[in-house]
């Protein structure tokens, strides 16, 4: 399918019937997934901000036209994942006491300027910066293909709201998932200077992403009102929504690390397209943003 178009939907979701346990009677599943809510407003925030710097490098004329489809996909899942914080706090668990520590990361660690007055040159600061969203981009692409394909949360009765906006986002991050890294290898120098960068993006990358998980559903459980202290995570837990389907295998999102360090690797390798585009053609909020555009080119 190449060729193939990246559009920003401006999709809207009501949440006021998705309960707190949005996957029944699986507290822990349920909040390892919100934990995305957690990191993605100002993740992506920071992602747009990131490619803004790095646009009047980019000569390649689809290469440009991705990126800016790419800002425009980031900046609307960014919003709707703020949106999912708000259902939070209306439900009694509020997350600032979490997020201020993602705000600061993206926000003063990994600003438009190094921190604490690190002496990198400022088109080194945006390589690096670079790398690392090519980075995320690996995880988000194997955990949007992931849920496309995770049937067991329909079977546990998952929220149909909670899941369209989990596989619209997801089909968008397969839709994308060349384009962090197309950026990269156009802006990162070349030759092995620039390999070596991307290998260091994923090393500072995973593991980082690895404690914010844990720690985000850490938070989320210990604060869950419903829940009420009685609950904490554990890998056990963890393991035994894996097993179940609910959750992405450790071995699934482990093994994306090794293709990522080949040097002939790209993510186009990664998931389906074919699938991306068929779920964005039933999301009922794809396919609700869609008629609204319609609407107003005959109005």
């Amino acid at each position: 399918m190449s060729g193939h178009a990246i559009v920003p939907r401006r999709v809207a979701f009501e949440w006021r019937t998705t309960p707190l346990h949005w996957i029944p009677d699986e507290p822990t599943a349920t909040h390892v997934i919100n934990v995305l809510h957690l990191l993605l407003p100002a993740g992506e925030r920071w992602f747009v901000k990131v490619f803004r710097e790095g646009l009047p490098l980019v000569t390649d004329p689809e290469l440009r036209k991705d990126v800016k489809g790419f800002m425009g996909q980031e900046a609307t899942h960014s919003v709707q994942h703020s949106h999912v914080l708000d259902h939070l706090a209306e439900q009694r668990l509020p997350t600032e006491a979490y997020t201020k520590h993602v705000d600061f990361l993206f926000e003063k660690l990994l600003g438009e300027t190094p921190p604490f007055g690190l002496p990198v040159p400022a088109g080194e600061w945006l390589r690096f910066r670079l790398a690392l969203i090519a980075a995320i981009e690996q995880f988000t692409a194997v955990l949007g293909d992931w849920v496309l394909r995770a049937d067991a949360l329909d079977r546990a009765g998952a929220d149909e709201i909670m899941l369209d906006l989990l596989r619209w986002h997801g089909a968008e991050e397969v839709e994308h998932r060349a384009v962090a890294f197309d950026m990269y290898q156009h802006c990162g120098g070349s030759g092995l200077p620039r390999y070596a960068r991307r290998i260091e993006g994923m090393v500072v990358t995973a593991p980082v992403l690895a404690w914010l998980w844990a720690s985000g559903a850490a938070y989320l459980i210990r604060n869950d009102p419903q829940l009420g202290g009685r609950m904490r995570y554990s890998l056990r837990e963890h393991n035994r929504a894996v097993a179940k389907g609910l959750l992405p295998g450790w071995r699934e999102l482990g093994m994306a690390i090794p293709r990522y360090f080949r040097r002939s690797y790209h993510p186009s390798q990664e998931g389906s397209l074919r699938r991306a585009v068929e779920y964005l053609a039933v999301s009922p909020a794809a396919r609700a943003a869609a008629g609204a555009i319609g609407r107003a080119a005959m109005s």
